[in-house]
C-alpha cells in the first residue's frame, strides 16, 4: 500500500504541468512505467558510479546492465562489434525498429565522493565527470517503458537499447556504426547529462586522433652525439611546425598534443620519441585538410632530423547531423513535462560546489530552455554519436544534472552524478525520451519527415569509420561475463 501511494505521488508530480499540456494515454503509461523502475534505475547508475571503470574496461558495469535487461525480457547479445562490453538489448518484432543509447565508461583520475567539496573516493581512480553513470541506466529504464508498451500489444515494432563503451576513448559507437549495427533503425535516441535542459540541436565537432612516431639512432650524447639521429628533435621540428600552422586555420578549428615519449635520459641521443594529437572542426571535411596538413608536417619533422616517422590512426568523429524535426518532436514531450524542480538541500549542495570550483554562487537550473536556432559552427566538444547520425536520424536531448557553469570532466560532476541532483536528471531523461518514442512508434508521417530531413542533410554522402581495421585496441581481454 505504501509503495502504491507513492508510485501515485510520484505520478501527480509527473504530471504537473501547464494547463496548456494534457498528456495522451500512452504517454502517461510510460512515465508510470518509468516511476515504477524508479528505485531500480538509480541503483544501476549509483553501481555503475561506484565502479567507474574507464573506457573498454567497463566489465562490471556492463555486466549489471546488460544482466538487468535480460531479466526483463530483452533479448541481450554481449561482445559485439570486437568490444567485450559493448551489447544490445532488444525486444519486439518487425518495424519500426527504434534504437536508444546508453554509455556507462568514466573518465580517469578524477574519483570523488558525493560530497560538494572535493574528496576522492580512491585518490587516483577514476570516477564519472561525464554523467555516463546517469546515462544508461535513463536510456534502458525509457527501453523499458516501451517494451511494456510492446508486451500489451498497445504500440508495435521493436525497441533496442545499446550499451556503448569508450566514449571518452576510441568511441565505441564507430565500431558499432562500421559494423552495421545501426543501419537497420528507423531513428535512434540518446541524451546527455549538461547543466541545461532542452533539446540538442547543435552539431558536434567531427575530429581525428593521430599517434606521430619517429624513429632515430641513439649515441652517446656527450661523447659522439655526431652518430646519433635524434627522435626528439623531430618532434620538436613537428610540434614548431604544428604552432607555425595554427596561424592558417580557421577559426573554428582546434588542435591539441602531448608527446608522450620524448626520451629516456639526458646523456642518450633518443632513438624513438612519439606525439599523440588531435585536430577538430565543425566540418568533417575541413578535419580532411588538417589531418592531411599534420602528415605532412610529420614528414617534414622527419627529413630535417633524418629519422624514419610512422602516422597511426587511432579513432576520429563525424561531427553530429542534427535533425530539427526529430528534436521538435523531443521538444514538445519536454514541454509536457516542463522543468525539473531542486529541493532546498540540492540548491546548497550546488551552490557550495560552486564556491569550490570558483564559480557565482547561481545554483541549479532545471527550467526548461527553448527550441534554439542550430548555428554553424557548434562549440568545442567531439562525440562518437556523430557517427550514428550519419548512418540514422538521431534524436538529442540534454538535462540538467549539474550545477550551472560547474567545470565539465572534473570532480564536481562526479559528486552531482553519485546523489540527487543526478538521479532527478535520470529520471526525467527517461521519461523524455520515452514520450518521444511513442511518437516515433506510433506516427508513421513523423517518421518519414525525420528521414526525409536525414536524406537531404546527408546527400550522397557515405559514411565511413574514422577507424583503424580490426577490433578496437582492448586493454586485456577478458569475458564479459
Amino acid at each position: 500500500m505504501i509503495r502504491i501511494l507513492l508510485l501515485l505521488s510520484s505520478l501527480i508530480f509527473s504530471f504537473k504541468v501547464s494547463s496548456q499540456h494534457v498528456i495522451p494515454k500512452l504517454k502517461s503509461e510510460v512515465i508510470a512505467t518509468i516511476v515504477n523502475y524508479e528505485d531500480s534505475l538509480i541503483y544501476l547508475s549509483d553501481q555503475v558510479w561506484a565502479y567507474a571503470e574507464t573506457a573498454l574496461l567497463e566489465y562490471r558495469s556492463s555486466a549489471l546492465l546488460a544482466e538487468f535487461a535480460e531479466r526483463q525480457g530483452f533479448e541481450v547479445k554481449i561482445g559485439i562489434a570486437g568490444m567485450p562490453t559493448a551489447f544490445t538489448a532488444e525486444f519486439g518484432s518487425g518495424k519500426p525498429i527504434i534504437g536508444i543509447l546508453g554509455e556507462y565508461d568514466a573518465l580517469p583520475g578524477i574519483s570523488q565522493k558525493a560530497l560538494p567539496t572535493k574528496e576522492p573516493l580512491k585518490e587516483g581512480a577514476a570516477g564519472h565527470g561525464c554523467g555516463h553513470n546517469l546515462f544508461a541506466p535513463a536510456s534502458l529504464g525509457a527501453a523499458m517503458a516501451i517494451k511494456d508498451l510492446i508486451e500489451a500489444g498497445e504500440i508495435s515494432g521493436t525497441i533496442r537499447f545499446y550499451g556503448t563503451p569508450a566514449e571518452e576513448a576510441v568511441g565505441g559507437k564507430i565500431y558499432l556504426a562500421r559494423d552495421g549495427y545501426f543501419d537497420d533503425l528507423d531513428a535512434c535516441l540518446d541524451w546527455h547529462p549538461d547543466t541545461e535542459t532542452k533539446a540538442n540541436v547543435q552539431s558536434s565537432q567531427a575530429m581525428i586522433d593521430l599517434s606521430i612516431e619517429f624513429f632515430g639512432a641513439a649515441a652517446h650524447a656527450a661523447y659522439d652525439p655526431w652518430n646519433g639521429r635524434s627522435a626528439l628533435d623531430a618532434v620538436e621540428a613537428f610540434t614548431a611546425g604544428v604552432n607555425a600552422y595554427r596561424e592558417h586555420i580557421r577559426p573554428s578549428s582546434r588542435i591539441h598534443y602531448v608527446i608522450t615519449d620524448g626520451g629516456d635520459v639526458p646523456n642518450v641521443v633518443p632513438e624513438y620519441s612519439k606525439v599523440w594529437i588531435w585536430a577538430r572542426d565543425s566540418k568533417r571535411s575541413v578535419v580532411a585538410e588538417l589531418d592531411k596538413r599534420i602528415r605532412q608536417i610529420a614528414q617534414g619533422a622527419a627529413l630535417m632530423a633524418d629519422v624514419d616517422y610512422k602516422v597511426s590512426l587511432n579513432s576520429g568523429d563525424y561531427e553530429l547531423l542534427v535533425n530539427r524535426t526529430g528534436a521538435t518532436a523531443l521538444h514538445k514531450n519536454l514541454e509536457m513535462l516542463g522543468s525539473i524542480h531542486f529541493t532546498d538541500e540540492e540548491l546548497a549542495f550546488a551552490k557550495q560546489i560552486q564556491k569550490e570550483t570558483g564559480g557565482p554562487p547561481d545554483g541549479l537550473d532545471g527550467s526548461l530552455k527553448p527550441l534554439e536556432e542550430t548555428r554553424e559552427h557548434p562549440e568545442g566538444g567531439s562525440t562518437d554519436v556523430g557517427d550514428v547520425s550519419w548512418v540514422v536520424p538521431q534524436i538529442s536531448l540534454v538535462v540538467t544534472t549539474a550545477p550551472v557553469d560547474t567545470p565539465w570532466h572534473s570532480w564536481a560532476v562526479v559528486a552531482c552524478s553519485g546523489m540527487s541532483i543526478g538521479h532527478k536528471g535520470l529520471i526525467y531523461a527517461a521519461k523524455a525520451m520515452a514520450m518521444t518514442m511513442v511518437d516515433l512508434f506510433q506516427d508513421e508521417e513523423l517518421r518519414d519527415a525525420i528521414r526525409k530531413e536525414f536524406v537531404e542533410k546527408k546527400g550522397d554522402h557515405q559514411f565511413e569509420a574514422m577507424i583503424p581495421d580490426g577490433p578496437p585496441p582492448i586493454p586485456g581481454k577478458k569475458s564479459l561475463r
